[in-house]
């Protein structure tokens, strides 16, 4: 690799992703139009409860007022842990209602049911299974439009979905750039009724994103750009968004810094932060964006002791999450424990601020749990994009820390 003022520029590298995004205070007034270009007049809308309930639908509905397009569909029953029994369901609903095109209005679990809904409506089939892994679908897919009502997945730009097999007892995971929706559409109204816990530990989810983006074995120029922009945004608004949700200018950027992350990660990927948080939930169900916030600094600390270069990528987080006067008054060998404090700072603040664990005791994990954590983010894939080999006993001393 060549090395640049912190720049750095792999011997080679890939980076792709063709979704449209529509960002702005009437970016829904948009949808209508957008798909009538895409062919499509008929799309159903899934989503799950809590949106349905907090009204936010009837925003998507107003959108289509005094247009040619006609709701096909609502599907409002999606789980917080989907599965291919609910992937199904909605298959024939969107068949037998004629639909033509799939809007997903909700969070990770919404958009990865719709991912789904999209293979087996364009596949014709009715078993998933056959479609898990990597760049397994080869058919154009459905119209796909993405309404995020969290800032932290960053699902809307990801071409990643994650769907549960209860009869098989597992969770497929799907990877094809065919899953990219066709445009996301970030509008504040539909972040604004978050509550300040949700809207933190969605907002340190994104954070996570970005940072391990900006440090894992895949980053690049492009996805470095993109990382950076998104620990910015973050940074500078997360602490407002949980005390004025109302504030429309602070949603739309936090917003946009989990499209951000999203569009980072999904390229240069993550490590041990993802991988033990994905154990973190499955153990012991803690949500991901909390298990994230208080893994992150307890990840690059291992990192900062294991890998030099690593250390060097750390060093460059601070520019980002404290800013350049932090960063050029922190004398260079300080920098990476500096940068992991000034998260800790972040963290430290929303924790005060809205009751944000820092700790895993204060999430519910309990001690004789966490050899179990550390088995499982061992099988986890994130940990095959860590910078560094990841033992056993490494895992648990991060879970221990973290505890």
């Amino acid at each position: 690799m060549l090395f640049k003022k912190n720049v750095v520029i792999p011997e080679y590298y890939e980076f792709f992703n063709s979704v449209k995004i529509i960002s702005g205070y009437k970016a829904l007034e948009t949808i209508p139009f957008e798909l009538s270009r895409l062919g499509a007049k008929r799309p159903i809308i899934i989503t799950d409860k809590g949106v349905a309930q907090a009204g936010l639908i009837k925003h998507v509905v107003d959108s289509f007022s005094g247009t040619d397009t006609v709701i096909g569909a609502v599907f409002d029953e999606t789980p917080q842990d989907s599965s291919n029994v609910v992937v199904n369901q909605i298959a024939s609903i969107y068949r037998a209602n004629n639909c033509d095109s799939i809007i997903a209005v909700g969070g990770g679990s919404a958009i990865d049911t719709a991912k789904g809904v999209n293979i087996v409506i364009t596949e014709n089939s009715d078993d998933l299974l056959k479609f898990m892994g990597n760049y397994r679908l080869n058919k154009p897919m459905k119209p796909f439009v993405v309404i995020p009502t969290t800032a932290g997945t960053g699902s809307e730009v990801t071409m990643v979905a994650v769907i549960a097999n209860p009869e098989k007892n597992v969770k497929m995971a799907f990877t094809s750039d065919l899953l990219l929706p066709k445009f996301a559409v970030l509008d504040p109204r539909m972040t604004a009724s978050m509550p300040p816990k949700i809207t933190a530990a969605t907002g340190m989810d994104a954070l996570t994103h970005a940072v391990e983006a900006f440090i894992g074995t895949q980053k690049n120029p492009v996805s470095d750009a993109f990382a950076a922009a998104a620990m910015e945004l973050i940074r500078d608004n997360i602490k407002t968004a949980v005390t004025d949700g109302g504030n429309k200018d602070v949603r739309l950027a936090m917003a946009n810094a989990a499209l951000l992350a999203g569009l980072a990660f999904s390229n240069s990927m993550v490590g041990i932060v993802h991988a033990t948080a994905h154990a973190t939930g499955g153990v012991c169900h803690v949500p991901h964006g909390i298990a994230n916030s208080i893994l992150l600094p307890f990840g690059l600390e291992f990192y900062i002791g294991k890998s030099p270069k690593t250390k060097e990528y750390i060093e460059s987080l601070l520019l980002h999450v404290a800013g350049p006067e932090v960063y050029v008054q922190t004398p260079s060998v300080e920098r990476a424990a500096k940068a992991v404090t000034a998260i800790r700072n972040i963290t430290g603040e929303l924790n005060k601020l809205c009751g944000l664990p820092v700790r895993l005791s204060e999430a519910g994990v309990t001690e004789d749990k966490l050899e179990s954590i550390a088995k499982t983010a061992l099988n986890d894939g994130a940990l095959s994009f860590s910078p560094v080999e990841v033992s056993f006993e490494e895992a648990l001393g991060v879970l221990k820390a973290a505890y």
